[in-house]
């Protein structure tokens, strides 16, 4: 490795080559995390924790789906005494999985279960104070005062850990900060970082290295900052590595949860950071833990792959979101959303009905085009031009040979390659596009490139480690001051679509949290199909799949996002079926976020990003928030829905179905 990329930044290894970052190891019962083990696998039950069989069924389900740790919430020291129960029957049926305490609010709780259990995460947002959503001005003085006091609460737990051999998390959630870190580091990763690090230093002060860290938020773009930032500043205070619990809170349901999880959690994986791995999705704990596999297995045993050229100086601020800076070029760059692709090169016969796989739709009585929420941006036809006019959100791609041949040059887009481009002499057109990788970038290249104003760039890498290659690509082009627009080019060979999800929301949702990017193209070309109809089944996929990417990362908002916590055994209603309740009435409503909270704990906290919030306060008992404020605080579950609709009413916000559905 280059010894000047040594020092690229403060939290990463290597920005080229893989390379997973060294921490001490941490014995969690009789399995070990950090050091030189596997990057490890854990859930969280859902079960009350009183329901000692349905607990401990769960608990077995879960470690035959890949769990290697189990996590159980004890919201009281009820909870945490029954853990006792719960370990004792696991033991007794042969399961000798780690059991982790999962503690809010309640040090009492967790002085038990760490006596009990072989691990206990506590949020130091919670652990020791009471959250009113109060600014609260500190002096120096008076903020050591506080301090002080958090110290004396928590060394009790630190030394009933020391003397049980009981391992901890120290896992801070950007939803969750107390009004005193808001108060005085803002809703920032640098706050959450020193929300951590004031529990870290009591233990160490204490002599207790047994700690596990983790930086969650539903937001991807602040989870990346936070963990980015965790670990540069241990490094600089000379604290010990710890290892990382990696995850997105609250990520929701089905393609969105594990999109949204790949972005988070794909793009640390990447950086060679997290040695356990949690994806928080709103269905049955069993089925997290094969998800979280399939992201570690990428890593595992990492292909060989061609040598990328280190990355000496990364010009992209890793703990605060800028994009890019670019010129516009009529529908990319500069201040407009990025932008999405669909390959239907491939497609032939061509026909009118074929662009309802990518939200647009013919309807043939009144003769007009309609277009929903995910609606490609431009098709790539390649070689075959469409035989009709599209529609007038749509616009065309053809390969330059073709385009030049073509009778309509006015409403299509010429795409060249690297070597035509520069061997092409008349470029007046408003917009072209040219598709390059390593073996372009050149000072002539550059220089043609920042001569054309209306070219838009369309990067591709043959390699294995494609989202560290195109990383390579982008700082090239910024040092060389090329302010092209670029469009990310990513095929996939044959594999499950569960797998495509998180490899392509790993490999570009990475690049787009840096600021890096402005559209994304996914590519049909290394697939083989049957028949037309499983082809435009596999670009509808792919067409979702780059909506959904640009969503996660936050950096194009298409579609009702819903952040939905896992449920665990605090809930108080039934999650999945209310999450696809609310789902059904109001996914039509394109950027609105809601979130939909089992109980107070992930209340208003964990939902910091959401417009509007539904969350369990009893049972059978609703609260309503607007951003964090509740403006309904006890509304009966058969009502709560319709008056969640009347409350974005109220703000102008909803929309009827009928006007956007088609």
């Amino acid at each position: 490795m280059n010894l000047l990329e040594e020092n690229v930044t403060g939290y990463c290894p290597s920005l080229t080559q893989y390379q997973r970052r060294i921490t001490r190891e941490v014995k969690i019962g009789d399995i070990a995390m950090g050091g030189n083990n596997p990057i490890r696998v854990q859930s969280m039950t859902t079960i009350d924790t009183m329901d000692t069989k349905g607990s401990v069924e769960q608990c077995i389900r879960m470690v035959e789906s890949g769990c290697e740790y189990i996590r159980i919430t004890a919201p009281s020291i009820k909870e945490a005494e029954n853990l006792a129960n719960i370990k004792a029957e696991l033991r007794l049926r042969g399961y000798q999985v780690p059991l982790i305490a999962d503690i809010h609010f309640t040090p009492n709780a967790a002085e038990m279960a760490a006596r009990l259990v072989e691990k206990v995460r506590i949020n130091p947002g919670n652990y020791a104070d009471k959250k009113k959503f109060e600014t609260i001005e500190y002096t120096d003085a008076t903020y050591l005062q506080e301090i002080e006091r958090i110290r004396e609460r928590f060394i009790p737990l630190i030394k009933i850990c020391k003397e049980y051999g009981t391992a901890m998390r120290i896992g801070t959630n950007h939803g969750s900060l107390s009004d005193r870190i808001l108060s005085r580091y803002g809703d920032t990763p640098h706050g959450m970082v020193e929300s951590a690090l004031e529990f870290v230093r009591i233990c160490e002060e204490f002599s207790y290295y047994d700690l596990v860290i983790s930086m969650k938020a539903s937001n991807t773009q602040v989870m990346v900052q936070a963990y980015r930032l965790l670990v540069e500043r241990l490094k600089a205070e000379k604290l010990q590595p710890y290892p990382l619990h990696l995850g997105v809170t609250e990520a929701g349901e089905g393609e969105d949860g594990r999109i949204k999880s790949a972005v988070g959690i794909g793009t640390l994986l990447e950086d060679g950071l997290g040695d356990t791995v949690r994806v928080s999705l709103t269905e049955d704990p069993e089925f997290e833990a094969p998800v979280a596999r399939m992201l570690i297995d990428r890593y595992t045993n990492r292909p060989g792959h061609k040598f990328i050229q280190p990355i000496e100086h990364y010009p992209i601020h890793p703990y605060q979101y800028f994009r890019r800076e670019t010129k516009e070029v009529l529908q990319f760059g500069h201040h407009q959303v990025p932008r999405v692709i669909a390959d239907f090169s491939q497609v032939e016969p061509l026909a009118m009905e074929d662009l309802k796989s990518i939200g647009h739709f013919y309807l043939p009585v009144p003769d007009k085009w309609n277009m929903n929420d995910l609606g490609s941006d431009f098709i790539y036809t390649g070689t075959h031009p469409a035989p009709f006019m599209l529609p007038n959100g749509l616009k065309e791609i053809l390969d330059a040979p073709t385009w030049k041949e073509h009778t309509d040059r006015k409403n299509t887009y010429p795409l060249y390659s690297a070597e035509e481009f520069m061997n092409e002499v008349e470029l007046n057109h408003e917009l072209i596009f040219v598709r390059a990788n390593y073996e372009a970038m050149n000072e002539a290249f550059y220089s043609k490139v920042k001569a054309n104003t209306q070219v838009v760039l369309i990067l591709f890498t043959r390699n294995e480690h494609s989202m560290a290659a195109l990383r390579r690509l982008m700082v090239y082009l910024i040092q060389h001051e090329v302010k092209a627009p670029v469009i990310f080019e990513r095929g996939y060979a044959e594999m499950p679509e569960e797998q495509l999800q998180l490899h392509a929301s790993t490999d570009v949702g990475g690049l787009l949290i840096d600021g890096l990017g402005d559209g994304v193209f996914i590519r049909t070309n290394q697939r083989t199909f049957h028949d037309k109809k499983s082809q435009l089944a596999y670009l509808k996929i792919c067409n979702q799949l780059g909506f959904g990417i640009l969503q996660a990362a936050r950096t194009r908002m298409s579609k009702t996002e819903y952040i939905s916590c896992p449920s665990c055994g605090r809930t108080l209603f039934d999650l999945q079926e209310t999450t696809a309740m609310i789902r059904r009435r109001t996914d039509h409503l394109k950027g609105i976020k809601i979130g939909i909270m089992g109980c107070i704990v992930n209340g208003p906290g964990e939902m910091a990003d959401a417009d509007y919030g539904y969350v369990g306060v009893g049972k059978d008992k609703i609260a309503l928030y607007r951003g964090q404020n509740v403006v309904k605080k006890s509304v009966h579950s058969d009502f709560a829905v319709n008056e969640l609709i009347e409350l974005i009413k109220e703000d102008g916000k909803w929309t009827d179905p009928e006007s956007v559905e088609v």
